[in-house]
C-alpha cells in the first residue's frame, strides 16, 4: 500500500525494536522475532463476522463487525479466548485482505468495524483504516483492547479510531502481574484511558442508540474481589469523568484458572449489582446488558 501517512510509517518503525505496548520487548518483529505477544510483524486473523454478543450500543440492528486477531500482549491466566490469544489459531492475512474483510462487513450492514485484540497489530490496523477509507469504509472503527496500551501508539492512531473500548482489569499492580503477566497494569491503563478520552471523549450515540464515537470501558468483576472493582470504578471516574462503562458479570474460570484456587469461584449477583450502582454514584454511564 503506497503513500501511507507518517503516523502509519511511525508505527511500522516501532516494530524494529518493539515498543508497541508497555512491555517494550525491544525485539525486531520485522525480522521475524517474536514479541511477548507471540507474534512477528505479520498478522493472523481468526474470524471476521457480525457479532451480536457485544454491548447493545455496538450491536444495533446489523451487529458489530468483529475482526478477531490472534495473539495478545497480555497473558491472562483466566482468558476466555485463549484459543485465539495463546494457541496461534487463525490464518495469516495481508493488509489488503483485511481491508476486504472490513468492506465486506460494512456491505452486509454491520454497525461498525470492531478490531478485537488490536494492541500488538496497531501498525496493520492503522494501514487498514487509512486504505479502507480511501475505498469507501465509512463505518465507525472500534479499538477493542485489554487496556495495557502505549500512549505513544495511541497518539499515532489519533483520527483513525472512532470508538475506544478498553478493559480496565485491575486496580493493583501486583494483581496485573500475577494474573496477566504484566508490570504496572493500573498505571499503564490509566494513562491509556486518559489519552483515549482526550482523543474521542464520552460515548456519543445516534438516534437509534448506536455508538458513533467515544470511549466505553469494560470491567470484568472477578471472584473474591481480585480486581479491586470499586477502586477500578473510582480510577475510571477520576480519569475520564462521565465515561461509559460496562461492569460485566460474566466471569467464568477458563484456560489456566484451575492453577489458582481463588479463580475457581464466581462473583455473586449482589456484588455485581452493587458495583453497577456504585458506577452510577460515581457519575459513570452504564452500558451493557443487566
Amino acid at each position: 500500500m503506497s503513500e501511507l501517512p507518517e503516523n502509519v510509517l511511525k508505527l511500522r518503525e516501532m516494530l524494529k525494536s518493539c515498543r508497541m505496548c508497555p512491555r517494550c520487548c525491544a525485539v525486531d518483529r520485522t525480522a521475524g522475532q517474536l514479541g511477548a505477544c507471540r507474534t512477528t510483524a505479520s498478522v493472523k486473523v481468526s474470524s471476521a463476522t457480525p457479532h451480536f454478543g457485544e454491548e447493545p450500543a455496538l450491536v444495533g440492528q446489523g451487529g458489530s463487525g468483529t475482526i478477531f486477531f490472534c495473539g495478545c500482549n497480555l497473558d491472562c491466566v483466566f482468558c476466555q479466548n485463549f484459543e485465539l490469544s495463546h494457541m496461534d489459531t487463525g490464518k495469516e492475512c495481508s493488509s489488503e485482505k483485511i481491508v476486504e474483510l472490513a468492506l465486506r462487513l460494512q456491505e452486509i450492514g454491520c454497525e461498525n468495524i470492531n478490531f478485537v485484540t488490536p494492541t500488538h497489530v496497531a501498525h496493520v490496523i492503522a494501514e487498514v483504516i487509512v486504505t479502507g477509507r480511501k475505498k469507501g469504509l465509512a463505518k465507525p472503527t472500534v479499538y477493542n483492547c485489554g487496556g495495557y496500551e502505549s500512549v505513544e501508539t495511541l497518539r499515532y492512531l489519533e483520527g483513525l479510531i472512532d470508538i475506544y473500548m478498553p478493559d480496565f482489569k485491575y486496580a493493583e499492580a501486583e494483581k496485573g502481574f500475577k494474573y496477566s503477566g504484566v508490570k504496572e497494569y493500573p498505571k499503564a491503563a490509566t494513562a491509556a484511558l486518559k489519552e483515549m478520552y482526550r482523543q474521542v471523549g464520552p460515548l456519543v450515540k445516534d438516534a437509534q442508540g448506536v455508538a458513533r464515537k467515544g470511549v466505553m470501558v469494560r470491567h470484568l468483576v472477578m471472584p473474591n474481589d481480585i480486581a479491586d472493582s470499586r477502586k477500578v470504578i473510582e480510577i475510571v471516574a477520576a480519569t475520564a469523568p462521565g465515561c461509559s462503562i460496562n461492569v460485566m458479570g460474566q466471569y467464568r474460570p477458563a484456560y489456566r484458572a484451575r492453577e489458582y484456587p481463588e479463580l475457581l469461584d464466581y462473583p455473586n449477583s449482589r456484588q455485581i449489582r452493587e458495583l453497577r450502582e456504585y458506577a452510577d454514584e460515581m457519575g459513570l454511564h452504564r452500558e451493557g446488558m443487566e
